[in-house]
């Protein structure tokens, strides 16, 4: 509830370059290691903005050497970077799903994964 609740007040407020860090570092959060493989089209689907909204905010992020785009396949290369550049909306669903896993016996590795690195701005 918290996710979805925080996605659409971030959908109404923050940048689309804001929601795709957003939305990467979540993915991240839930995927192992290494590229996303991912079109713009799917990204832009998934968070209800245009495609050339995408292009432009992902042209953005790899311009300053936060990610590497390439048709389909989306590296992250800076993760403290690209949590720098993310709205707060990352750190509130981050810590809700934290305390939430803290309480489950058995999700210590997911816990452990998510509780990597900062928690946001």
């Amino acid at each position: 509830m918290t996710q979805i609740a925080q996605t659409a007040v971030c959908n109404r407020h923050h940048s689309v370059e804001q929601q795709l860090c957003r939305w990467l570092l979540l993915t991240l959060d839930r995927a192992p290691p290494g590229e996303l493989i991912m079109t713009q089209a799917l990204v832009a689907s998934m968070l209800g903005v245009r495609r050339e909204g995408i292009t432009e905010a992902a042209g953005n992020l790899q311009r300053a050497g936060v990610i590497r785009y390439r048709r389909g396949h989306i590296a992250v290369l800076e993760r403290s970077a690209l949590e720098a550049r993310v709205c707060e909306c990352y750190a509130v669903v981050k810590q809700e799903l934290i305390r939430l896993l803290s309480d489950v016996k058995g999700h210590q590795y997911i816990g452990a994964s998510l509780a990597r690195g900062s928690v946001g701005r």
